[in-house]
């Protein structure tokens, strides 16, 4: 049973128990019915069986229909109610998977890093070479590099569209840590490539810009680059994500290519409140 369905069961109950002739003589009372629902609660909590009068369909509707009717804004707070309580539990929900990978997130030996190293906001892409949206949002992801001198960010393959794309890939993370090579420069050129990118793409840019073509043929099948895009798997298994580009920023996994406002949005709250959210979901008080 749903909760907006318990939440109606228990407002027949309440009703049909004796608590509905006299709301309906005096008036609907929040306060008295929000105490009275909070005992009956407390009493289901504590393993207390909860006494309700028999219920006769016929009465009970005009009962349910009268309460309703004398305010028809009360489903609408409730499902309100609701809406932001599974917002709360979600956003819970993603900040604990966020915190509990944050050395694969943050840490790791294949990170790419551009921006500010020592940045004091974080943005994360995991991102496709064959992915047209994470094309589209480099120019952004540029901008925002560029007139944001605080900002770190992470690149991170996930490479899901094709094997081609599991090639570059494979090129790629060799290049992320070869030092004759501007990483930058090779995202760019890489994304600048017609038609789906492979091996053959990524090795060609990849030499442009000062590597050894050679070598990286012979290291692109190797075990640095296997484990590598396998790390990168394991942890969008973990965080649930399934596309490209993905983001995280701080508490929050942002799916898709966004707007570069709503991004420059989030990572104000970030540094405002430490949520991407302003003022930052906490949770309920129980008092309230």
């Amino acid at each position: 049973m749903s909760r907006l369905s318990f939440a109606l069961v228990l407002l027949v109950g309440l009703l049909a128990g004796g608590l509905g002739s006299l709301l309906l003589r005096t008036g609907p009372d929040d306060a008295q019915l929000k105490a009275t629902v909070a005992q009956i609660l407390a009493q289901q909590n504590a393993g207390k069986t909860v006494q309700m009068a028999a219920l006769d369909p016929t009465q009970v509707n005009k009962l349910v229909e009268d309460y309703l009717m004398s305010d028809p804004t009360i489903l609408t707070r409730m499902n309100d109610k609701l809406d932001a309580e599974k917002k709360l539990a979600e956003r819970k929900a993603m900040k604990d998977e966020l915190t509990a990978h944050t050395a694969e997130i943050y840490q790791s030996a294949d990170n790419v890093i551009l921006g500010n190293p020592k940045g004091d906001v974080t943005l994360v892409e995991m991102f496709d070479y064959n992915c047209t949206y994470c094309r589209g949002a480099l120019p952004d992801l540029a901008t925002l590099m560029a007139e944001d001198p605080n900002l770190r960010v992470i690149l991170k393959q996930f490479p899901i569209l094709s094997d081609g794309s599991v090639d570059a890939a494979r090129v790629a993370v060799l290049v992320g840590k070869d030092p004759r090579i501007n990483y930058w420069d090779f995202h760019q050129k890489m994304f600048a490539e017609r038609g789906e990118v492979g091996a053959s793409q990524a090795l060609e840019v990849a030499a442009a810009l000062g590597g050894n073509r050679g070598e990286l043929m012979l290291d692109m099948n190797g075990k640095d680059a296997t484990n590598a895009i396998q790390d990168g798997y394991k942890l969008a298994k973990a965080l649930n994500i399934g596309g490209t580009p993905s983001y995280i920023l701080g508490d929050e996994i942002i799916p898709g290519a966004v707007p570069i406002d709503q991004l420059r949005e989030k990572i104000a709250n970030l540094r405002a409140c430490g949520s991407t959210e302003c003022p930052a979901i906490t949770a309920p008080n129980p008092a309230g």
